[in-house]
């Protein structure tokens, strides 16, 4: 068998896989829960609303699913009490330009890492409020000073966001099986699980290249 054939029969199943992870996506993820175990205050647990612009990095320490659509609007499940929440704006913008072989057809603007804390009330529901530029540049002036609030259901602001400094270096990466290693040898424990963690390490644009190939 040629690496032609080969290739031509990896590409449909590995857009079949990322059709059935869209669809997971799609279907399960719109209340991520923040905490691990079954905790007793989590039938009592907030709910923290993030537009597909916010990207939550991690709550109190623990790092959030990375999802192959940047932009879902996502429910986060919060415990009552002190919480911290780590995050980024991100917005995408068209490139206006003719697009060259290999240059991207949109502009990424992305803020610094942003926290926020606060002391979340029992089933006490939160969004976040923002500036929303209009245009690329508009958005492109606002990061150096971006900042966002945390509002309540009654519209009273709870917390204002500011830069994140960590403090213990940066998290680790999921860590990905050696070569040769098999799924049934892998932590992961399939190929699935496989794909996913090397996603959750890729860049924007190794994403982006990757889906292009997947659905050529």
């Amino acid at each position: 068998m040629t690496l032609s054939h080969v290739t031509g029969w990896c590409r449909p199943l590995l857009a079949g896989v990322l059709v059935l992870m869209l669809s997971a996506c799609a279907s399960s993820v719109s209340r991520v829960e923040t905490w691990q175990g079954n905790p007793a205050a989590a039938s009592e647990a907030a709910v923290l609303k993030a537009p597909g612009e916010i990207q939550v990095k991690n709550v109190n320490g623990r790092s959030m699913t990375n999802f192959l659509i940047d932009d879902l609007d996502l429910d986060y499940a919060l415990l009552p009490g002190e919480n911290q929440v780590v995050f980024t704006y991100k917005t995408i913008w068209a490139n206006p330009g003719v697009v060259e072989n290999g240059e991207s057809k949109v502009f990424t603007v992305e803020s610094d890492p942003q926290v926020v804390r606060f002391d979340a009330r029992p089933n006490a529901v939160y969004h976040f409020e923002f500036d929303k530029p209009a245009t690329r540049p508009e958005a492109e002036a606002m990061m150096p000073t971006f900042s966002a609030t945390l509002v309540d259901a009654q519209g009273q602001v709870v917390a204002t966001s500011n830069r994140w400094t960590p403090t213990a270096g940066t998290a680790a990466r999921t860590p990905l099986p050696a070569l040769g290693e098999t799924a049934s040898e892998s932590a992961d424990g399939s190929t699935l699980e496989r794909l996913k963690a090397v996603w959750a390490t890729a860049s924007d644009e190794e994403k982006r290249a990757f889906l292009r190939w997947a659905f050529e």
